[in-house]
């Protein structure tokens, strides 16, 4: 159990005996999976191809356990608020943060952390299929976390994979900062 406050996702040894990881099946020069998404639009959920934002752009794509857990809210997308000028000054020309989650939930998410404001581009992988087919996907029944996405950053160009760090822990944001992927670049 979570101490009161902590992060459910970075706590204790139930996680590392509970979490159920999928073999990776995407790596660096590897095909970006397409897949469906979901942001919301004035009309309510609007499906997004994946495809359609990669093919023939340079972009970053960074993936969360969850909207509002403490390191995706703390750390992780505050990072790429951060960094944004600089990845764009690299030649970026979108990042877009995915969360398994409804298209409900990552919008209030983007508003509340300020992404959305900042032009990052908050999608809703609610059947994790893009998770699934990138080979991303745990569980961590104790935390009530049940096919979701390990933390991880990449940078696609033109639908190949140039850069991918991911996190052995979900709890951890070091390998998949922003910071650690521009210094890569």
């Amino acid at each position: 159990m979570a101490p009161t406050g902590a992060d459910p996702i970075s706590t204790g040894d139930a996680m590392a005996t509970d979490r159920q990881e999928t073999t990776m099946t995407i790596s660096t020069g590897d095909k970006l999976p397409d897949a469906t998404l979901l942001k919301l639009g004035a009309d309510g959920p609007e499906q997004v191809r994946l495809s359609d934002l990669s093919a023939g752009r340079k972009i970053v794509i960074f993936g969360v356990p969850g909207a509002y857990t403490g390191v995706c809210t703390n750390a992780h997308v505050p990072g790429f608020i951060k960094a944004k000028h600089q990845l764009m000054e690299k030649g970026v020309q979108e990042i877009i943060c995915v969360a398994v989650n409804d298209p409900f939930v990552v919008q209030a998410w983007g508003e509340s952390t300020g992404a959305a404001d900042a032009g990052i581009t908050m999608l809703g992988d609610a059947s994790a299929e893009f998770t699934k087919a990138m080979g991303m996907a745990f569980s961590a029944p104790p935390a009530g976390f049940y096919d979701r996405s390990k933390r991880y950053a990449m940078l696609v160009e033109n639908d190949e994979i140039k850069i991918l760090n991911t996190e052995d822990n979900p709890g951890m944001c070091d390998a998949s900062a922003a910071e650690t992927l521009l210094g890569q670049m």
